[in-house]
C-alpha cells in the first residue's frame, strides 16, 4: 500500500485523463479513507473523464460503499472552445458539443471500478433537488464559474451528514494562481456558515468536516 491506494491503483489513476495533480489525487484518496461510511455513500460533482474516480473508487470499495459520479458530460465553461482547458478531441462532431461520457466509462472500465462507481448523467442542480440519500463524503470539482460553483454548494452540501467530509478542488487564495469561484462560492461559504471545520489542505484541495 502507498497511502490510501496501492501502487498499482496509483499508477492507474495517474494515467487517467484529467487535470488533477498526483499529489492532490493522493491527498483526496487519503482524506476519503477517513470517511465514516455509516453515514452514507460518496458522491463527486464533476467527473470529466474519470480521473478522480480512479482515486476515490478504490477507497469506496475498501470501505464497503459506492461512489456516485455526477456530471452532465458536456464540459464546464473552461472546457469550451476558445478556453484554456478545451480539448478538441472530446467534441462529438455529430452534435458539435463536448461529450466526455464515453471517456469516463472507458476509464472506469479499464480501472476495474464498474462494480463500485455509479454514473449520474444530468444537470447537477436538478438531480440535487430530488436527491434524498445522505452522504458521508462529497467531492466538489464541477463548473468553476460563479453560478455553477454556488449551485454545487447550495444544492449538495445539505446532503452531507454531520461528521461527513466536504472535499473541494481548485481552491486558490491568490487570484494569480487560479479562478476564485471554488474559493469564494464553496470554501468560504462553508467555513463562514459555522457548519464546517477545516481538516487539511494539499495544494488546491481543501478537506472540511461538517460539525
Amino acid at each position: 500500500m502507498t497511502g490510501a491506494l496501492t501502487s498499482a491503483e496509483l499508477a492507474v489513476a495517474r494515467r487517467a485523463r484529467g487535470f488533477m495533480p498526483p499529489d492532490e489525487g493522493e491527498a483526496l484518496a487519503a482524506a476519503a479513507a477517513d470517511a465514516d461510511v455509516g453515514l452514507g455513500p460518496f458522491l463527486e460533482v464533476g467527473s470529466y473523464c474519470g480521473k478522480s474516480a480512479c482515486y476515490l473508487g478504490p477507497v469506496a470499495r475498501r470501505l464497503g460503499t459506492i461512489l456516485y459520479c455526477l456530471d452532465h458530460h458536456r464540459g464546464s465553461e473552461e472546457n469550451q472552445p476558445g478556453w484554456e482547458h478545451h480539448e478538441p478531441d472530446l467534441v462529438d462532431a455529430r452534435v458539435a458539443k463536448i461529450d466526455t461520457l464515453p471517456h469516463f466509462r472507458r476509464t472506469v472500465h479499464d480501472a476495474g471500478l464498474e462494480d463500485v462507481v455509479v454514473a449520474l448523467v444530468g444537470d447537477g442542480p436538478t438531480i440535487a433537488r430530488h436527491w434524498a440519500t445522505p452522504l458521508s463524503a462529497l467531492f466538489i470539482d464541477g463548473g468553476h464559474g460563479e453560478e455553477p460553483a454556488h449551485l454545487d454548494y447550495s444544492g449538495w452540501t445539505p446532503k452531507l451528514r454531520s461528521g461527513g467530509l466536504l472535499l473541494i478542488h481548485d481552491v486558490f487564495t491568490d487570484p494569480a494562481a487560479g479562478g476564485q469561484a471554488p474559493h469564494d462560492r464553496i470554501y468560504r461559504p462553508a467555513l463562514d456558515s459555522g457548519s464546517f471545520e477545516e481538516v487539511s489542505a494539499s495544494g488546491s484541495l481543501r478537506v472540511l468536516r461538517r460539525v
